[in-house]
């Protein structure tokens, strides 16, 4: 991570945000808490990054790395919309098994 630290984190989250506008809530709580989604956050940040600069790369490269991107972008969503959707699932407590003594 570059020396921006916290400036960094709100660029990443903004990135998050704006692709889940009615869960920002839900993806600030776990974007701090949950670390494998904070990971998919910053990777999706550095792909849509990667993506938005595939025209400097040069000519015979650059459609490859551009369905590349896109492609990793699709599928980083895709992870974080199950993710968000399975935090929306609340864990009951199963019943005890074990027979109350007296």
């Amino acid at each position: 991570m570059n020396s921006g630290g916290n400036s960094t984190h709100l660029s990443v989250l903004e990135t998050v945000e704006a692709h889940f506008p009615d869960q920002k809530r839900l993806v600030q709580r776990l974007f701090y808490v949950n670390e494998a989604f904070h990971s998919m956050c910053e990777d999706l940040a550095a792909a849509i990054d990667a993506l938005a600069h595939v025209e400097r790369l040069p000519d015979n490269l650059r459609e490859m790395r551009r369905q590349e991107y896109a492609a990793l972008v699709d599928a980083l969503l895709k992870e974080m919309r199950e993710a968000l959707a399975q935090s929306k699932i609340v864990m009951l407590k199963p019943p005890d098994a074990r027979p109350k003594s007296p």
